[in-house]
């Protein structure tokens, strides 16, 4: 069988086969240690990322300077607030950080000179900012909760209350101010009434709510100004009650002086105080003397509602040099829908007549409903809304009480 090729299963062990060639040792160690250092890599990552646990991982970001645009010289003069001009002195133009900390938003600044930064210009189209609240200047802390007072030579009312924002191009053939009370108890209705009237119509708590804080901020960072209503003792009390800490006539007014502190403590950021009831107290100067002497000292407005026709509320406190006003109508006496149209066609005589009006309503359903819709008309009348703190700059300082 010489001369055949062998089968495999001939050949002897080991023969007829191509040597692998094997690596230099110096590579098998580079490789190794690449492998290793590799390995440690990716389990560091792991690591970090299990540790850092970062809820916005693999979100885009990007880095921007806001810059806020100052107001003209001509219109920042033409915006008058209740008691002149300290307002803005207070908070100015809105910062960046007031921005954000009313929206919300947390806005990471880069150094001076980052490169790509983006840019974001906010244009002046004449919106009006509200100061944010609690400004720590104007917060007193005490048992009863945090209380305003006068800080650093303003109040409450010139720091917390609505600018006018920009003159209207025409002068208006008259003005309307509209407080909006029974707010903070009902979230409801509360949210129904500040997503639907407009920023310049101001509104009133009651301090029973929940999360009135948050509330007022709430109404405040929708333009809205905010005052606080006081309860106080209506002619038929005990049987009308306006609810805990009211404010009494007779030997239990001892104990005034801390319910109207209780109330005041309630929440931050109001201008002033309204009366919620009230008609055997605000009749009474024995019992309203010291009550006023105790808002005057805390830079507060004073507004009677109108609902008594006894009543020496904002008299009284102009006497103690507050700054106060008498509501002229009350809207919704009568709550049906008619009733409420009848008595805003009232409220436009009235404007036209003596330049200002103020009027008082509630948080009903019906009441917001006819106040948004009518509000939308006002444009082509000639007439504007106007917040309550600055209804008192547009009428004789000589005179007091009602605008009448």
């Amino acid at each position: 069988m010489a001369g055949l090729p062998l089968s495999d299963l001939d050949r002897p062990l080991g023969q007829g086969r191509r040597l692998r060639r094997r690596r230099p040792r110096w590579l098998r160690h580079a490789l190794r240690g690449g492998g290793i250092a590799l390995g440690a890599l990716l389990a560091g990552l792991v690591l970090y990322a299990l540790v850092k646990r970062d809820p916005d991982g693999g979100e885009p970001i990007a880095i921007a300077e806001i810059r806020i645009r100052p107001p003209a010289p001509e219109q920042a003069a033409a915006q008058p607030v209740a008691e002149t001009a300290p307002v803005r002195q207070a908070g100015g133009p809105a910062t960046a950080g007031q921005l954000e900390s009313q929206a919300g938003v947390t806005v990471v600044r880069p150094g001076s000179d980052v490169p790509g930064a983006i840019v974001i210009t906010i244009p002046d189209e004449g919106g009006v900012w509200l100061a944010p609240s609690p400004d720590p200047r104007l917060v007193e802390r005490t048992r009863q909760g945090p209380l305003p007072k006068v800080g650093d030579g303003v109040t409450p009312l010139q720091v917390y209350a609505r600018p006018l924002g920009p003159a209207p191009s025409v002068a208006p053939v008259g003005r309307i101010a509209i407080l909006v009370g029974g707010l903070g108890i009902s979230q409801s209705a509360t949210s129904e009434a500040i997503a639907r009237l407009p920023g310049e119509v101001s509104l009133a708590f009651a301090p029973y709510g929940a999360d009135l804080e948050k509330t007022v901020a709430r109404a405040r960072a929708d333009g809205h100004e905010a005052f606080l209503q006081v309860p106080m003792e209506p002619f038929d009390y005990p049987d009308n009650d306006p609810g805990p800490h009211t404010l009494l006539t007779g030997p239990k007014g001892a104990e005034n002086l801390d319910r109207l502190r209780w109330a005041l403590g309630r929440f931050t950021g109001y201008v002033g105080i309204v009366n919620f009831l009230g008609g055997r107290l605000t009749a009474d100067e024995a019992a309203l003397s010291p009550l006023l002497r105790e808002i005057a000292g805390r830079g507060l407005m004073v507004v009677d509602d109108g609902s008594s026709a006894r009543s020496l509320l904002a008299p009284g406190a102009a006497r103690a040099r507050i700054p106060a006003l008498k509501a002229d109508i009350a809207l919704d006496t009568v709550a049906r829908g008619e009733a409420i149209d009848a008595e805003l066609q009232r409220l436009e005589l009235l404007a036209r007549e003596l330049g200002i009006a103020v009027a008082t309503a509630s948080a009903l359903p019906v009441t917001v409903e006819r106040i948004g819709r009518w509000a939308r008309t006002l444009e082509g009348k000639g007439l504007v809304l106007v917040p309550v703190s600055a209804a008192r700059s547009f009428r004789n300082p000589q005179s007091t009480g009602s605008l009448r």
